[in-house]
């Protein structure tokens, strides 16, 4: 199994910026993409950004210009995603989830969810 922990949610005016991290490590093959979902009140959990182990990248519309996914693998055993918010709006109050796909040493893809970490954009 892949542990996943996240951190960087809070409140910040409409306007501001907040960097999300999210480390994700475990006794396992490889991990493969790694990704950051958000759920708004009310709404479906929906993808805002996506990274794949070789860098590739893809970005919601909704926040296309503003949010920014990277990833450091530097370490072999704990993988990092982040996710750079700018210009944040109150729409992209949510809480956000960072998904991890990995693979399993006997073979096998599966997928852990972090806690979710909240964020909130009001004045």
């Amino acid at each position: 199994q892949v542990q996943v922990v996240e951190s960087g949610g809070g409140l910040v005016q409409p306007g501001g910026s907040l960097r999300l991290s999210c480390a994700a490590s475990g006794i396992i093959l490889k991990i493969n993409d790694m990704a950051w979902y958000r759920q708004a009140p009310g709404k479906q959990r929906e993808l805002v950004a996506s990274i794949t182990n070789g860098g590739v990248t893809n970005v919601a519309d909704s926040v296309k210009g503003r949010f920014t996914i990277s990833r450091d693998n530097a370490k072999n055993t704990v993988n990092t995603v982040y996710l750079q918010m700018n210009s944040l709006e109150p729409v992209d109050t949510a809480v956000y989830y960072c998904n991890v796909d990995f693979t399993r040493f006997l073979g096998g893809r599966a997928v852990s969810w972090g806690q979710g970490t909240q964020v909130t954009v009001s004045s």
